[in-house]
C-alpha cells in the first residue's frame, strides 16, 4: 500500500526483561525456539501488504539490526518497498528519544519524504497475529484521524494498559493511561477495553499532534499519556476491536506484551499447550524469521545406554539430545543435552550445552552458556539467587555467556 507508511517502535531499553536485554534490544530477544520478538510484528506487516517500514532503534541495537539484515532483506526498493533501520538522528536537538511520540517527532522529515497519507504505528515487542489492512480499511471508512486497536481484558489487569470508553459507533469518548480504577465496558462489567499500542493516523493529524506536543514543556512525549488523551477532544478517534472476523487471517485473539521475565516465560510456555492459544502452524500466515543452514534435530542413545527423549517440547534445528531427557521445554538452535541430563519447563537459547547429569527446572538459559556436568539449576532457589536473576514467579535466568 503506497499510501501508507509503517513505523515500528523498537528502541525501548527493556529493563524489566534484564538480563535477557543486557546485550540486546527487547525486540531482538529470541522467542519460541527459532524466532525473535519483532518477527511477529513484521510478519503482520508482510501479510497485511505494508511494505514501507521504518524501524526506529535506540538501545543496544546491533543484534536487532543484524537480524533485520539477515532475515528481512526481502523487499524490493525498485517497487517502493523497504525495511529501513533508523537510529536516533538528533535532528530536533541533542537528545535521544524521550518517549514514543518523541521518537516519531524526531523523524517527521521521513514522514514528509514518504508522501504517505496514512501512518501505522506499531510496537516491536508484542506477540500476536493481526491483519492491519482490515484496520486500515475501517480507518478510511470512518474518515478517522486516529484509530486504536483494542481488546477486552479483565478489569483486574487493566491498570497495566491504556483504557478507553467508546460510544455505539466505536468512537472513543474517554482514554486514560494505566488508571488505578479502570472503567468497565457497558456490555461486560468484568472487562475493560485496553489499547494494544497499535495506531493508525492520518498523516496530517499525526504531524499536528506531534508538533503541538513538542511545544508542551509538561509533556512526557508518550502516545498513551499525552497524545491520545488530547486528540480525544479535538479529533475523530475510533476503536478497532481485535479478534473479530475482519481480515484475511484467522483471528486467535492472542496478544501478549512480553515486557517482564514472567510474561515472556509464560508466552513461550503457551506454545506448548495441547491447543496453543496462538497457532504457529497456520499456513496462510506463517511467521517469518532468519534461520541459518543447520542440520536436523536428533535424539541419540548415549554410550551408557540412556535414550535421548523429548516430550511435549519444541526442538529447533541442530539440537542434539544425547541420552538426556527434555520435557515441556523450548530448545533453540544447536543446543546439546548430554547423557543423563534432564531439562523440564525451561527455555534454552542458541548454543547452550547441558552437561552430563545436569538438572534444569523452570529456567531460561541465554545463549552460549556451557553448563558443567551435574549442575542443578531451578531446584534450590536460595542457592540460585546467589548467582542468577529469579523472577517474581520463580523463573531462574542465566545470562548470556555465563561462566560457571
Amino acid at each position: 500500500m503506497q499510501d501508507t507508511l509503517t513505523i515500528v517502535l523498537a528502541g525501548g531499553i527493556g529493563s524489566r526483561l534484564s538480563p535477557l536485554t543486557d546485550n540486546r534490544a527487547k525486540p531482538s530477544v529470541p522467542f519460541g525456539g527459532k524466532y525473535r520478538i519483532i518477527d511477529f510484528t513484521l510478519t503482520n506487516c508482510l501479510h497485511s501488504g505494508l511494505r514501507r517500514i521504518l524501524v526506529l532503534t535506540q538501545y543496544k541495537s546491533h543484534s536487532l539490526q543484524k537480524h533485520l539484515r539477515d532475515g528481512w532483506s526481502i523487499f524490493n526498493p525498485e517497487l517502493g518497498e523497504y525495511i529501513t533501520v533508523v537510529p536516533p538522528q538528533m535532528r530536533k536537538g541533542d537528545q535521544w528519544y524521550t518517549g514514543t511520540a518523541d521518537a516519531i517527532y524526531q523523524n517527521l522529515w521521513l514522514l514528509s519524504r514518504s508522501e504517505a497519507e496514512y501512518v501505522v504505528v506499531l510496537s516491536g515487542d508484542h506477540i500476536y497475529r493481526m491483519d492491519y489492512e482490515a484496520m486500515l480499511q475501517r480507518h478510511k471508512k470512518t474518515n478517522a484521524d486516529l484509530t486504536i486497536a483494542c481488546m477486552e481484558v479483565p478489569v483486574s489487569e487493566a491498570s497495566s494498559f491504556g483504557v478507553m470508553a467508546t460510544d455505539p459507533s466505536q468512537k472513543i469518548i474517554a482514554f486514560t493511561e494505566k488508571p488505578e480504577k479502570p472503567f468497565p465496558t457497558p456490555e461486560n462489567p468484568d472487562c475493560s477495553l485496553a489499547s494494544m499500542g497499535v495506531y493508525i493516523f492520518t498523516t496530517d493529524a499525526l504531524k499536528n499532534a506531534l508538533e503541538n506536543d513538542a511545544e508542551d514543556p509538561a509533556s512526557s512525549h508518550d502516545f498513551g499519556k499525552d497524545i491520545i488523551p488530547k486528540l480525544i477532544d479535538q479529533e475523530k478517534v475510533y476503536a478497532h476491536r481485535f479478534g473479530g472476523d475482519e481480515g484475511r487471517v484467522t483471528q486467535d485473539a492472542y496478544w501478549r506484551d512480553v515486557g517482564t521475565l514472567d510474561s515472556f516465560y509464560q508466552a513461550n510456555m503457551d506454545l506448548l499447550k495441547p491447543i496453543p492459544p496462538m497457532n504457529l502452524y497456520q499456513k496462510n500466515w506463517a511467521i517469518r524469521t532468519y534461520e541459518p543452514q543447520l542440520p536436523p534435530a536428533r535424539t541419540v542413545s548415549s554410550i551408557t545406554g540412556n535414550e535421548g527423549i523429548f516430550i511435549n517440547s519444541i526442538i529447533s534445528s541442530g539440537v542434539v539430545i544425547s541420552g538426556g531427557s527434555v520435557q515441556n521445554s523450548i530448545l533453540s538452535s544447536n543446543v546439546l543435552v548430554d547423557d543423563g541430563a534432564t531439562v523440564a519447563d525451561s527455555i534454552l537459547f542458541d548454543e547452550v550445552e547441558v552437561g552430563e547429569g545436569c538438572q534444569l527446572v523452570n529456567c531460561i538459559i541465554d545463549k552460549h552458556v556451557k553448563i558443567p556436568p551435574y549442575t542443578t539449576i531451578g531446584v534450590n532457589k536460595e542457592e540460585d539467587r546467589k548467582r542468577f536473576t529469579i523472577s517474581e514467579q520463580g523463573v531462574v535466568v542465566v545470562p548470556e555467556s555465563y561462566q560457571f
